[in-house]
């Protein structure tokens, strides 16, 4: 019995027995919803084993995916609502090789999320070990697996899921009868995995992981799937056939099996992306235009030369038979991408707006741009960024965090060494406490916090160089260095009422007809998300001001994807120039070029990136029927009220 279908909740879409799924899963609007219904059911699980007077044997995961769902656990915990001392758990997998005290290993993951903050008998818990000897290891697996059958087998198994389809670390090529086991780990998974170690260099090439055979014989699982990064393996998943090269497909097999998505994770899925492949539709405008521009990139052809034989051949011929002809539609799709095309993003003055997609008055604007790292904003929006400048508008520019982790030791160091040449026989420097810091820091050790700052610096100046070649004044310049952030490691603190209060307090003082967001949630260390989810919280809280009145929010996206072309409300063409200044501004970001530490999937350095994404989406307009630009920046807008 799948209990989650039993609890209230806030659903996107719900699993139909069609020909394209293969898994019982459910998406949800909010990773954070779903999260708290999973703990929910494991919550009544333990319940339900001790009125039973039975251990409770759960099989748990590490990751982003599984951290919400610890943190509610923790909360019904310390609520008096939960006890853990019939708990029994088994995680799925360590790294090897891997001290249990270091900071990336997955026995601190766990203490530090969960075991910590509850009543569990540390004797009930069990994390493969990353220091056995390898002379020792086959027997220790073997140990492992006979503790697990001992207690009757897993009761409840979470997983999350990795780009290349593991679930715990079976990577592609585990066959379905494996057991608890030493693996090499797939070159994506390490790349994943790269900024928690400061580097690919220092993620272990090899794990310890739960077998799939050993996962398939727990009697209820749940898998999480969170963010777009995880949208084309979750589609392989639920969509896919069983095969070894997509280890999560095997347990299609598993009769109690939900994956749990939120609506990112869920996008590439044919009822979600396609729906009207899988059954009639309502054909909603927002649908319809989804549907058209899909069906011309599938074709490969104009919107406007698309035919009634093309819509019939796609599934739409009931789209069609409500439009009448496919000449009407084409038309109207046509002129709404075309609606979405403006070289003027604050609005152009004394022109009929009807139809563009930011107001002609006031024709000046007060706009606040929020970016969540020092880079982002010339990454992500520098177009249009110089656009908003240019055209006379009063921008404002607010770098939520110091971005210090994200600059290398070596970096640090050689600005270090600058500033104590100035004064070399004074070692009693802060210059120096920072170079005796760096050269003997261990990689888990977390920077003392003089080196901290220097880091943040390093960024703070990169991003004044950019903000001075576009001729924006440094006294619109603000930097929050917001709290959550300062760690000094890749982990962050949850967002608090201070981070709020911060954002809150800078759109207060610009009172802004414009704020530009980062709607980025593949970021691979989830600042993005926080940002954003400090932004809304903010707005949330000021939206009854008069001022907020005639404020608009845009959502832009960051280095790792673009807005689908239906979901884009404004496209700001850049023109050759505008491009090579955007790149200008870019490479002042000194810190963050050539050795990129947090670059996700994509080797390539930001600018590059950058460029790439522009051009793809100026090509994407031209290939619909639209005008050929160089590059094109694309929003969306968020409407708070």
């Amino acid at each position: 019995m799948k209990m989650i279908q039993e609890i209230e909740y806030k659903q996107v879409g719900t699993f139909e027995d069609t020909k394209y799924e293969r898994i019982h899963n459910e998406i949800f609007s909010d990773s954070s919803i779903a999260s708290r219904l999973v703990a929910n059911e494991i919550a009544s699980l333990i319940k339900q084993k001790d009125e039973e007077g039975k251990p409770c044997v759960l099989g748990l995961a590490t990751g982003s995916s599984p951290i919400k769902v610890y943190e509610e656990l923790v909360n019904l915990h310390r609520s008096g609502e939960l006890s853990f001392r019939n708990v029994v758990t088994f995680n799925l997998d360590e790294y090897y090789p891997m001290d249990c005290d270091h900071q990336q290993s997955y026995y601190h993951f766990m203490h530090q999320h969960l075991f910590d903050h509850v009543d569990i008998n540390p004797e009930n818990v069990n994390i493969p070990k990353g220091d056995i000897p390898l002379s020792d290891m086959d027997q220790y697996c073997i140990d492992y697996e006979m503790k697990i059958k001992r207690y009757g087998g897993l009761d409840f198994q979470l997983l999350g899921i990795g780009r290349t389809g593991h679930i715990g670390f079976n990577e592609p090529g585990s066959h379905p009868n494996s057991g608890t086991r030493m693996i090499t780990l797939d070159h994506v998974t390490r790349s994943d995995a790269s900024s928690d170690f400061n580097g690919l260099e220092n993620v272990p090439k090899k794990a310890v992981t739960m077998g799939i055979n050993t996962i398939m014989k727990s009697k209820r699982v749940i898998l999480l799937a969170w963010g777009h990064k995880k949208a084309t393996v979750v589609k392989e998943t639920i969509e896919g056939e069983i095969i070894p090269s997509i280890p999560a497909s095997f347990l299609q097999e598993h009769k109690n099996t939900t994956i749990i998505l939120d609506s990112e994770a869920a996008s590439e899925l044919t009822r979600i992306k396609t729906p009207w492949l899988v059954d009639q539709c309502i054909w909603t405008e927002a649908l319809k235009f989804k549907a058209v521009t899909w069906l011309s990139q599938e074709v490969k052809k104009p919107v406007l030369k698309l035919t009634d034989k093309d819509y019939n051949e796609h599934g739409m011929s009931g789209l069609l038979a409500l439009e009448g002809s496919s000449y009407n539609l084409n038309i109207t799709i046509f002129n709404k991408l075309q609606h979405t095309i403006t070289g003027w993003p604050g609005g152009k003055p004394q022109a009929d707006d009807t139809n563009r997609p930011e107001r002609a008055e006031p024709s000046k604007k007060r706009v606040l741009i929020f970016s969540p790292h020092p880079d982002d904003d010339v990454i992500s929006m520098g177009g249009t960024f110089l656009r908003l400048i240019d055209q006379g508008h009063d921008v404002h520019i607010a770098y939520q965090t110091s971005g210090n982790i994200a600059v290398t030791d070596e970096e640090a160091l050689k600005f270090a060494e600058v500033a104590q040449s100035f004064n070399p026989d004074n070692r009693d420097t802060v210059y120096q406490r920072i170079i005796e810091s760096l050269r003997s820091k261990k990689t888990s050790d977390i920077d003392v916090l003089e080196a901290r700052k220097i880091k943040g610096l390093i960024r703070r100046m990169e991003s004044l160089g950019a903000t001075r070649y576009f001729g924006l004044e440094d006294s619109k310049v603000h930097f929050l260095d917001l709290p959550f952030y300062e760690t000094g490691k890749v982990k962050k603190n949850p967002l608090g009422a201070e981070d709020i209060t911060i954002v809150q307090s800078i759109i207060e003082s610009v009172k802004p007809h414009q704020i530009y967001a980062a709607g980025d949630l593949a970021d691979p260390h989830g600042t993005h998300k926080v940002c954003l989810d400090a932004i809304f919280a903010a707005i949330d809280r000021v939206k009854d001001e008069s001022f907020m009145d005639d404020c608009w929010v845009w959502l832009y996206r960051g280095a790792w994807q673009e807005w689908d072309v239906s979901e884009i409300e404004m496209a700001v063409p850049l023109s050759p120039d505008e491009v090579n200044k955007k790149t200008n501004a870019i490479l002042f970001h000194q810190s963050q070029k050539d050795r990129v530490m947090f670059q996700g999937e994509d080797a390539r350095e930001f600018w590059l990136r950058a460029q790439e994404r522009n051009r793809n989406t100026a090509l994407l307009y031209d290939e619909l029927g639209l005008a050929d630009y160089e590059a094109i920046e694309a929003f969306k807008r968020y409407k708070f009220k």
